[in-house]
């Protein structure tokens, strides 16, 4: 774990500054205490991350789940009441994990992972505008298109035009060019550049302009243009920010049922996470899920018993992570130490940070996992590919992160169907001598009830005075509806002159009288059956 340490930590602060400001932000979309969101962001960090498989991903609060907690929160009657469901949750998780549910992520399609990827790109590009010019009217962890206070994502970057700040915007300007100047410059020219990573400049320059610029009337950064962490004031206000869960809920059906969700939908985004930065890691690790699933639950349990909101792994975290060259779990520990020293310590350092800078630092990010290149190259990759794709990141961006890849999974699955469809068999005709259509159909190696209306109309088509030769020597699976297709056809072959050889490796017979028969049939030898 420390053979990269040189990577890691450069890194690891690259992940702090990204999940700082979404901690935070989380917490406030979800109707928790903010403190609440740092403590995910920390359990997910040393405890998640410690116990996780995975090499790149990092664990914290999700947007996803946002809604879900906003709800439950007034559902249950209580923020310590929904901390019950939290830790449920967690146990619920790590029982999938122990009946190994991670074997789930592996049925997405590669092309809805892109367009997961791609579509979270474009959604961090957009909500970052508004806070990149200064205006920060909804929280960061406001991710849907249609906002809490009424807003969508589009209305909202057209209220940014009149209500840009100064300050705010050359500041982002000014550490958006440290950034690009640190990427495709500097980073290149020596190892104290690799070292020290430009977001860590960028936010040291951020906290040097709002210290230099407070007095001013035209370059001031207002306090909510600011990172807000809670600042206590004594040892004993801090550990007042910690809440505990009130287990005499725990008969509630209804705390039952939000354990589930949580649990569901938790496992649902980590899998997806898993599975999306397996395919962005330079590197090609491979994330055990099933020990994910547990690593995850144990997290959630942990986070729901001292006050913190569920947890999942996530995209954004994890893309800055490979983005800045993390090689092993020890990034994701120490983010969570940092996230932990830094609230502790530097409270109110970090509350001189720009959200603007940090918008400047997702911008990065978002153009990194949505660039140009990979919507051409999925177009030509053909429809098969590109349509669910495309789907999928339309889905996220104008509804939220779960509809989305639910739209593009149900294309991907009618796409397949299609494919089926085509592809149960082929014809071969071979020649039209005597009178007679010689022709050969050769089944595929499974043909399922799929497959019923392509074979069933290249049946009915077929011309009388026929004689059709049935080839299932490569077929390994015959479905009884298929079956039941060949039977029923058996009668309108007789009426039309339609001879039929069935040939498999049970034998060859002609005109059998019987093909369920024939099929239920058990081999007596290899010659020919008749």
């Amino acid at each position: 774990m420390f053979k990269h340490i040189k990577s890691d930590i450069p890194s690891s602060i690259v992940v702090f500054f990204v999940a700082l400001p979404l901690c935070l932000g989380i917490a406030l979309a979800s109707g928790a205490p903010l403190f609440s969101g740092l403590i995910a962001g920390i359990i997910g960090g040393i405890v998640v991350g410690g116990l996780s498989g995975s090499k790149i991903g990092v664990s914290g609060p999700a947007a996803g789940l946002a809604a879900i907690v906003l709800t439950a929160i007034g559902a249950l009657g209580g923020y310590q009441n929904f901390l019950v469901a939290v830790v449920l949750g967690g146990i619920i998780q790590i029982i999938f994990g122990v009946l190994k549910a991670g074997v789930i992520g592996y049925y997405f399609p590669s092309s809805v992972i892109k367009g997961m990827l791609t579509g979270i790109g474009i959604i961090i590009i957009l909500k970052q505008i508004p806070h990149f010019f200064g205006y920060d009217p909804d929280p960061e962890g406001d991710w849907a298109f249609f906002q809490v206070d009424g807003e969508n994502t589009f209305s909202e970057i057209i209220n940014t035009v009149n209500n840009i700040s100064p300050g705010a915007t050359l500041i982002a300007i000014i550490g958006f060019s440290i950034l690009l100047l640190w990427d495709k410059v500097l980073s290149k020219k020596g190892k104290i550049f690799q070292l020290i990573q430009g977001p860590l400049v960028a936010v040291a320059v951020g906290i040097l302009f709002y210290l230099l610029t407070k007095d001013s009337d035209v370059l001031a950064i207002s306090s909510d243009h600011l990172v807000s962490v809670p600042v206590p004031e004594d040892a004993a206000s801090f550990l007042g920010q910690f809440s505990f869960p009130n287990f005499s809920a725990i008969t509630n059906p209804q705390v039952w049922v939000t354990a589930f969700t949580i649990a569901l939908v938790a496992s649902l985004e980590t899998l997806l996470c898993v599975e999306a930065t397996d395919k962005l890691d330079p590197h090609k690790n491979v994330t055990p899920t099933n020990r994910e699933l547990l690593a995850q639950g144990t997290g959630n349990i942990i986070s729901g018993l001292i006050g913190g909101l569920p947890i999942t792994q996530v995209i954004v975290r994890s893309s800055a992570n490979i983005q800045s060259g993390g090689r092993t779990k020890l990034s994701a520990i120490i983010h969570g130490f940092l996230l932990l020293i830094s609230v502790i310590l530097i409270p109110r350092l970090l509350n001189m940070i720009p959200l603007s800078v940090l918008a400047a630092i997702l911008f990065i990010v978002g153009y990194k996992l949505a660039k140009p290149a990979l919507f051409k190259k999925m177009y030509k990759l053909g429809w098969k590919q590109s349509v669910p794709f495309f789907v999928t990141v339309l889905g996220i961006v104008f509804t939220d992160l779960l509809i989305g890849i639910s739209l593009g999974l149900a294309v991907g699955i009618v796409v397949i169907l299609l494919k089926s469809y085509q592809n149960s068999h082929f014809l071969h005709i071979e020649d039209n001598s005597n009178g007679k259509h010689k022709i050969k159909m050769t089944l595929a190696e499974e043909v399922t009830f799929f497959n019923k209306g392509a074979i069933l109309n290249e049946l009915d088509s077929l011309p009388r005075d026929t004689y059709l030769e049935i080839d299932i020597m490569k077929t390994r699976y015959l479905d009884h509806d298929i079956v039941e297709i060949l039977e029923d056809f058996s009668l309108k072959a007789k009426e039309r002159n339609i001879d039929i050889k069935l040939v498999s490796k049970r034998g060859v017979v002609e005109n059998p009288p019987s093909y369920i028969g024939f099929f239920e049939e058990r081999p007596k030898s290899k010659l020919s059956l008749s």
